[in-house]
């Protein structure tokens, strides 16, 4: 068994690791930039150490970070979700320095990484993928070519994508020509390469993924589905997992599709299947080769811990579980409780958490990395928590989630929350038909009132008592 783990991550991921190795016995490296000083996951860790001064830099160097692993004595590396969690170079280091790498092998870390090679893959292991290229496009003459070939609408895509950029959906000739610079230049800086595709554009999908776990010894299994259809921009905002939407038939095509998947590229340890669905077709779309964010609705329906499935497959055990043993209970939601003004075109909201009360109660989990007197930096995501509510029915999920939402305090800045009480009692969304176009379909929701702070009420009525009295 792996005895110390170095966490090549921050935030609430990086906390979430960290619980996983007390669990489990295992020693756990915390590491930080100057920026990172004073957060969770470093007053959590066994150890903590500094990367540097800049916020990026050090997250981002592979061989700084293995180097580091190796100077504390782990013989494990976590890279969690972001960062450098499906760079196949950081695999390929810890190989050659003696560390394991809790994740996939670099070789099918640069195969999945690459979207056309994923889907030559993929239709050569009998699973549907959405028409498209067969390759990249070499320039935009052929891009051009290819639209028409296809029809548009067509997304154009970064080949190296992920979370969301470097992805356009284009209507027409002309709107293919405009995007088709900025996909490159946005495809280049953030992951290094000019190189993109094109997929015909499903309108108005449901994006359905399913988590799968495999061994060294063969052995693969699915961990049923979750839907992400609520989203802006590509982003994810709710999780659901089961998908409401699915009948059983599907909810077992998925699941086999999924470990079909995973086998036709011979893949080890957690990873996630995303397809979509439309007109009761599946197209299968990509596979990320790390832990998703959104893992953790996915253990309440089944009971089983992805991380430490994660760790143990990697010390080289077996997995734990068989497919006939795995069974999925109730229903649980994720909402990604960002530092974003809704109401104000989701505008990032950084600044000092003044107040923070975890909301409690049954079916409840809140995965963060924040607490009162935390000042979210603006270098990184804006995520704050993830809320996790879990319930034996759809109705009830949906209440606990509203409860527990309102049950939550975060002050010192705006966020999500009062958003997605919103979308909790819209009547579409309780009905458990929606698609990837919801959020876009419903801006009224963005037009709630909010509660004034008592607090901030009290302090408004003193100070005016006070300048009424002339003190």
């Amino acid at each position: 068994m792996i005895k110390k783990i170095l966490i090549a991550n921050r935030g609430e991921i990086a906390v979430r690791i960290v619980r996983a190795c007390a669990e489990m016995g295992i020693r756990s490296v915390a590491i930080y930039s100057d920026a990172d000083r004073h957060a969770l996951h470093v007053k959590r860790a066994d150890e903590a150490h500094s990367i540097g001064d800049d916020p990026l830099a050090g997250y981002l160097n592979p061989r700084k970070l293995v180097n580091l692993a190796v100077e504390t004595g782990c013989d494990a590396l976590h890279p969690g979700y972001g960062f450098l969690s499906e760079n196949a170079e950081l695999a390929e280091i810890c190989a050659e320095r003696g560390i394991k790498f809790i994740g996939p092998s670099a070789e099918v870390i640069r195969r999945m990484g690459d979207k056309t090679e994923a889907r030559r893959s993929m239709i050569k292991a009998g699973v549907p993928v959405t028409p498209g290229t067969e390759g990249n496009v070499a320039d935009l003459d052929e891009a051009l070519r290819e639209g028409e070939r296809i029809g548009y609408p067509v997304m154009l895509k970064a080949t190296s994508g992920g979370g969301g950029r470097g992805i356009r959906r284009c209507n027409s000739r002309e709107e293919l020509e405009q995007a088709y610079p900025r996909v490159i230049s946005e495809a280049t800086k953030a992951f290094g390469s000019a190189e993109v595709f094109l997929e015909k554009c499903i309108v108005n999908p449901k994006h359905i993924e399913a988590q799968v776990l495999a061994d060294s010894f063969g052995n693969t299994v699915h961990l049923f589905e979750r839907d992400c259809s609520i989203q802006r921009r590509n982003q994810k905002l709710i999780e659901i997992a089961p998908s409401p939407q699915l009948t059983p038939e599907q909810r077992a095509y998925i699941g086999d599709l999924s470990v079909r998947a995973a086998k036709a590229v011979g893949y080890e340890n957690a990873g996630t299947v995303e397809f979509l669905l439309a007109d009761g077709e599946v197209y299968f779309m990509e596979m990320n080769t790390r832990v998703q964010v959104e893992h953790t609705i996915t253990e309440e329906i089944t009971g089983i811990d992805i991380v430490r499935e994660q760790i143990r497959i990697a010390s080289g055990q077996e997995l734990s579980i068989k497919q006939d043993d795995i069974i999925h209970r109730g229903f649980a939601l994720q909402f990604r409780i960002n530092a974003e003004d809704p109401k104000n075109n989701f505008l990032p909201s950084f600044g000092k958490i003044t107040r923070y009360y975890a909301p409690g109660g049954p079916g409840v989990r809140t995965d963060t990395a924040i607490y009162t007197g935390y000042t979210i930096p603006p270098y990184y995501d804006s995520m704050c928590l993830k809320l996790i509510v879990w319930a034996l029915t759809w109705e009830e999920a949906l209440d606990r989630g509203l409860r527990a939402l309102d049950d939550m305090r975060v002050q010192g800045v705006r966020t999500t929350a009062p958003y997605y009480q919103e979308i909790l009692r819209n009547e579409e969304f309780r009905s458990g038909q929606f698609n990837t176009s919801f959020v876009e379909a419903h801006p009224e929701l963005t037009q709630y009132s909010i509660k004034r702070n008592p607090s901030h009420l009290a302090i408004a009525i003193a100070t005016a008592i006070a300048a009424h009295a002339g003190l």
